[in-house]
This record gives structure tokens, sequence and C-alpha cells, in this order.
């Protein structure tokens, strides 16, 4: 199981919980609104806007929070966050990249720096890490859309980089700027992808034992819980066993 896809896991046990999925779609509508205030207020004109509208979607969030997210963007009256990238090493030195949309950055460097303590590793300085990962698009498909070849032969047509296909699904990587025509040309076969954005790819993983894996799944489940922190990212392998096990 690769360190980039492993969270979706974790994710997904914790969006069946009421009060965590509140939480949830709070940090859905704040990149919502930060996307809408950024660009233009179409997602149709505004890929970041429709990367969000999507996660939106795939979280099964009502279309009224979305809609609401976004006229709260026009309405001028949107709290400012800054965009934030912090990086650091979790527990036996894997990296580990956290994205923040943050309207106090001192309080969010201290929960953050707390929690990478807290676990046994360390904050570092912007780009220690962050230069063993690409930064890349990525377009995911449910598995049932297509086969593997056929997604495969489709991805490369539209100009995309790579695809990894298994029974959770296709993900179908591209350059940053072909991310946008990928994924329009992928939709124009296989419908509306589950989730279109920019995302972290390790260019390695690291293998790690059980007892390590599990204090790294933590680490990345202590800091998704954090308000301000919006995707976090690592470059570890665990096994499937465990996932199961933290996934009950």
């Amino acid at each position: 199981m690769a360190g980039h896809s492993q969270f979706k896991n974790i994710m997904h046990r914790k969006g069946r919980q009421d009060a965590v999925r509140s939480k949830l779609f709070s940090k859905l509508a704040r990149e919502i609104t930060v996307s809408a205030k950024l660009g233009l207020p179409d997602p149709g004109m505004n890929p970041r806007l429709r990367a969000a509208i999507l996660a939106a979607r795939a979280e099964n969030m009502p279309k009224d929070n979305i809609e609401r997210a976004i006229k709260k963007a026009l309405g001028g009256d949107a709290e400012n966050y800054d965009e934030v990238r912090y990086e650091g090493y979790g527990p036996g030195g894997v990296a580990v990249i956290v994205e923040a949309l943050t309207d106090n950055r001192n309080r969010t460097a201290s929960d953050v720096r707390a929690t990478f303590t807290k676990s046994g590793g360390n904050l570092a300085e912007t780009g220690a890490v962050s230069f063993m990962f690409d930064r890349v698009g990525v377009v995911e498909f449910d598995a049932g859309v297509a086969s593997a070849d056929q997604m495969f032969e489709a991805a490369i047509e539209a100009g995309a980089e790579d695809v990894v296909s298994n029974q959770n699904g296709h993900e179908v990587y591209t350059t940053q700027d072909s991310l946008r025509d990928v994924a329009k040309a992928l939709e124009g076969k296989f419908g509306e992808p589950r989730k279109a954005a920019l995302t972290w790819k390790p260019q390695n993983s690291v293998a790690v034992d059980d007892e390590q894996g599990e204090r790294l799944l933590r680490l990345v489940e202590t800091l998704e819980d954090n308000d301000d922190v919006q995707n976090v990212y690592a470059n570890f392998e665990v096994s499937d066993a465990l996932v199961a096990k933290m996934s009950a």
C-alpha cells in the first residue's frame, strides 16, 4: 500500500462518525471559500474550486453547504486565511508534508510542532523534505468505471504521465499544468471523477513495521484532527493488516 494513499482509509473511517464529519465539512467548506475567493466563483473556470467541490461531493457534503461556502466568498465577509506548508520528520525519519489554511499562523505552527514532537518526530524547515516528493496532478475514478487497460489507454491519450489501478480505483497522474486538460478529457469518457487535484506524490516509499507504522498513522490522524490542517502526505508504506486494524 502506497504511503500517499493509506490516509484515505482513515478519512473514510472518520467520515462515518458524526462529530468528525462536521469537522470534515468545515474543512471542505473552508477550501471551497478560499478557492472561490482567490479565483472565479465558477468551477468550470476555476480548477481549484472544481477540485474542492469534487472533494466535498466525495464526502457527501450537502449541495446547500457547498453553495453557501461559495456565496460566503462572494459576500466579502469571509475570513482571511493564509496557505501554509509545514515539513517535518515522523518516527523513523519518515518525511511528512502538512498543508494548512489558517487565520493564525502562530497557533497553527505551535500545534503542528507539538504534534510532531509528541510522536517522536520533529518539524523542519520548509523545503527539508518536499524534494523527496513530486508536485503533480491526480485524477481519481472508481474501479468500476473502466478496466485498467481502458483507463491506461485513455489517460495516455489525454496526456497523462502515469496510471495506477487496483481494487480501490484508478489514479491518473499528470503534470501540474496538464491536470485540467487531462481531467476534462477523462471526464468526457468516464464521467465526473471522484477527485481531480494537485498532490504531493512520494518519489520513493519507505516500508515500516507495524509498531512504527501505528505511530506514524496516529501522527497523521492527529494532524488531520487539527482544524487548520487540510492535507497530510508522507512517504511510508504499511501493511494492509495494520490499516484494517486502525480502521476497525
